[in-house]
């Protein structure tokens, strides 16, 4: 009996796209083939090319993602932990579910974006409980992340990498530091049920946020270095620095996690530990677009309303210019000054009063004869 012959081996720029539409890391991906991780990393930048068994088995490896089963995306997330979830039904069942190329002819733009949403937002919701240790908090951010990303769908569609748009939405939501202010984010949220579990999420939350989110891509979900560079906007210098100072601070207070492998488990494991729900992404795409008209109508109205003030100000303003007298000028227009009536019985009583003694007091003023 004799093997099939492997399948051809996609182009550089293509094979991290399918490594990402199996949900697997670069560590995944080294781990089933049997090479290091910079091994993986320099074959989808290009760099080498792999060959013999090896390339046979990645090649196979990467064609079983380029043509998934109808209805259903099977692997690891992009946490670490097994996945297996069904896409919307309206998606017709010969269409593809990729979230790189959804324009495709065959799926909406409803039914690509609620594709995209049912790939990433499990994986996501983890992730943004792992940068802010607050349940709520997490998936509200993959929400806000995700109808941003179905306001600006046009320009999310044609992005070379659509799950990295919508993770970046959804990191800069998570770590925001307007959420302080929030009343909810006075009361903490119970820890996990395992203690270790809480000394590595306390350890996390304790790091500044670029050194938290540059872990979390790197550590966590397994980018290279270039590509959390690119993701966090710092330079490969900074981010590498902000890598090796961050795994300092958890190997000081655990040690044993001072390898990336064996932090990388741990943080799957602590994610996946959690039960994290997320709204069906039905209810996020409308909830999205009731958003956008709220804001939209808020913004009419306060435009009316400063338009309106501006058309009462100019009513009732002036129209002409009216200069001012000059010194040394009588004044025109001034009412003369009315006679005086006839004086009360108090004003009489006063009158006399201040005539018969006006030498008494500290405020008269009496003039002497000289």
């Amino acid at each position: 009996m004799t093997q099939s012959p492997a399948p051809p081996l996609p182009p550089p720029g293509e094979r991290r796209r399918l490594r990402e539409r199996g949900a697997l890391t670069q560590d995944q991906v080294a781990a089933r083939i049997g090479v290091p991780l910079k091994t993986v990393r320099a074959w989808e930048a290009g760099r080498t090319a792999p060959r013999g068994r090896k390339r046979d088995e990645y090649a196979r490896l990467l064609a079983a993602f380029a043509e998934p089963g109808p209805g259903v995306t099977a692997g690891r997330g992009t946490d670490g932990t097994e996945t297996t979830e069904p896409l919307e039904r309206q998606t017709p069942p010969d269409a593809e579910p990729s979230e790189a190329d959804p324009a495709n002819g065959t799926m909406t733009p409803a039914q690509a974006f609620e594709a995209l949403y049912t790939f990433c937002a499990p994986a996501l919701v983890r992730q943004a409980y792992l940068l802010t240790g607050r349940r709520a908090l997490a998936r509200e951010s993959v929400e806000r992340a995700f109808q941003l990303a179905w306001q600006r769908w046009p320009e999310v569609a044609q992005d070379r990498d659509p799950a990295g748009w919508v993770r970046a939405a959804t990191y800069d939501y998570a770590l925001s530091p307007w959420h302080r202010f929030r009343p909810s984010h006075r009361h903490g949220e119970p820890p996990p049920a395992d203690a270790a579990d809480r000394v590595l999420l306390d350890v996390f939350l304790r790091l500044p946020p670029p050194y938290r989110r540059t872990l979390l891509l790197h550590d966590g979900v397994g980018l290279g270095l270039p590509e959390t560079a690119a993701e966090t906007e710092a330079s490969r210098r900074a981010t590498a620095k902000r890598l090796l100072h961050a795994r300092e601070a958890v190997a000081e207070r655990l040690p044993e996690l001072a390898d990336p492998s064996g932090l990388h488990r741990r943080l799957t494991g602590l994610a996946a530990a959690e039960r994290l729900p997320t709204t069906k992404p039905t209810t996020v795409r409308v909830n999205g677009e009731r958003r956008a008209r709220f804001w939209t109508r808020a913004a009419i109205a306060f435009t009316v309303a400063v338009i309106g003030a501006t058309v009462l100000t100019l009513h009732t303003a002036p129209t002409r210019y009216q200069q001012p007298v000059p010194a040394g000028e009588t004044v025109q227009g001034v009412p003369p000054k009315p006679a005086p009536g006839p004086l009360s019985f108090e004003q009489v009583i006063l009158r006399d009063k201040l005539r018969s003694q006006p030498q008494n007091g500290p405020e008269r003023l009496v003039p002497e004869a000289r």
